[in-house]
């Protein structure tokens, strides 16, 4: 073996490397492109679908997508809206679709032809924010700054199940009473009733106790926050079943099994 063979050899091995590394980030780019495409065929229909002014992000979750497409199984499909009106009673609403298993062959996919596509499973939500609340409180009392937090003051007993449908909450803002602007903070309860979401509060505290006439004052909060909202229909006519309350919002959910993709709006 000369010398010149012994340095030529690393040589076609970085070249050997080079190449398979050219090819694999060509595969990468050719994977995603591919799901780039059908994530826009999906939010094209979607945005159809939930009358929407602008295309929902849509995401396909899982890689590579090539294989998903190969077997026409869809794992997760992420679709989700923001500032989503529904009549003149709520204007900031997110909502959020997960699709698991869509089945669709990827040539249909990717022309935007969903005729025939199948879900196993759509997990739906609709997230009403503390803006949205704040423009209904304000319909009986002038309220601002308003925040929803979790109710974390007590815990169930050990051993007893949460109702889905029931959960408690803190709402606090700003009023203003004779002139002066008070801080309110109310705890109560969120209801998921026939679909529609009641809030009925329980306890309300005022940063001033000195007001004239408090009792009333408390009356006046308590009746202008127990409120009933309509958030509309779940995406996909997902049944409610859950809300729960987070940092900033409520939201409902619910979950509707075997249905084509073209079912239901929102």
């Amino acid at each position: 073996m000369t010398a010149t063979e012994t340095k030529r050899r690393p040589t076609r091995g970085r070249k050997l490397i080079i190449a398979a590394l050219v090819v694999g980030a060509l595969l990468v780019a050719a994977d995603f492109g591919l799901a780039a495409a059908g994530e826009y065929q999906v939010a094209q229909k979607m945005r159809e679908k939930f009358g929407l002014s602008e295309d929902p992000s849509v995401r396909i979750n899982g890689f590579p997508f090539i294989t998903q497409a190969i077997g026409g199984d869809y794992r997760d499909i992420e679709i989700s809206a923001t500032g989503v009106p529904v009549r003149d009673q709520l204007r900031d609403l997110e909502i959020q679709a997960n699709l698991y298993h869509v089945r669709i062959g990827l040539s249909d996919l990717l022309s935007g032809n969903t005729r025939g596509a199948k879900i196993d499973q759509v997990k739906g939500s609709v997230k009403i924010k503390a803006n949205d609340l704040n423009r209904l409180v304000n319909q009986v009392t002038p309220f601002t700054d308003m925040a929803i937090e979790p109710d974390t003051r007590t815990e169930l007993p050990a051993g007893q199940e949460p109702d889905p449908t029931v959960a408690a909450v803190k709402l606090s803002g700003n009023t203003k009473v004779a002139g002066r602007t008070i801080r309110i903070t109310a705890y109560g309860t969120v209801s998921l009733v026939n679909g529609q979401v009641m809030i009925g509060m329980n306890d309300v505290e005022l940063d001033d106790t000195t007001l004239a006439g408090l009792d009333a004052v408390l009356g006046v909060v308590r009746e202008a926050l127990s409120v009933t909202i309509d958030p509309g229909a779940l995406p996909f006519t997902v049944t409610p079943t859950a809300v729960k309350v987070e940092s900033g919002a409520f939201t409902v959910e619910g979950a509707i099994n075997n249905i084509p993709l073209d079912e239901g709006g929102s």
